[in-house]
Parts: structure tokens; sequence; C-alpha cells
């Protein structure tokens, strides 16, 4: 199955995540199929460069969305449009 998942990647105390789409067997950190976007909790604007439309196209595919990319795209009123 694959999911739109979390990746951590930056340093040290100071993660910064990226949003990848993976298979849901491979490691948090492994190899992805794609990556979507990146997470900074720290900054004042924490998604950046999310790209929406390929994230809806994998969810026409049959992906999955993670838990906290739900909480993720909810707070901040991203909303998937599905093409069926």
């Amino acid at each position: 199955m694959i999911k739109i998942r979390l990746a951590r990647r930056g340093r040290v105390h100071k993660p910064i995540y990226s949003i990848v789409a993976t298979d849901s067997r491979s490691a948090r950190d492994g190899r992805c199929l794609e990556q979507l976007g990146q997470y900074n909790p720290s900054a004042t604007e924490v998604l950046i460069d999310v790209k929406i439309d390929k994230i809806a196209a994998w969810v026409d595919k049959g992906a999955v969305l993670s838990d906290t990319i739900k909480s993720l795209f909810r707070k901040n009123n991203i909303k998937i449009e599905l093409k069926k």
C-alpha cells in the first residue's frame, strides 16, 4: 500500500520533515517514490512547496494519507480534491 507520510530530514535538534509518497513497508527515512513537499515545525510558514495536485493524483491512485498529514492539512486549510 502506498502512503503519504513524513520522512525526517534536517539536523540534530532542528528537524525538517519531507512529505513523501512511499510504500508502507519501507523505513520512515528510507527510499521514497516521490517527494511532495516539506514541513518545517520551527518556521512561521510550516508547509513549504506542497504539491497538492500530485498528492491528489496519488490519492486517486489509492494512496492513503497518514494521520499526521491529515491533521497538518486540516490546520492549514488544504483540501485534497479527488478527480473521480
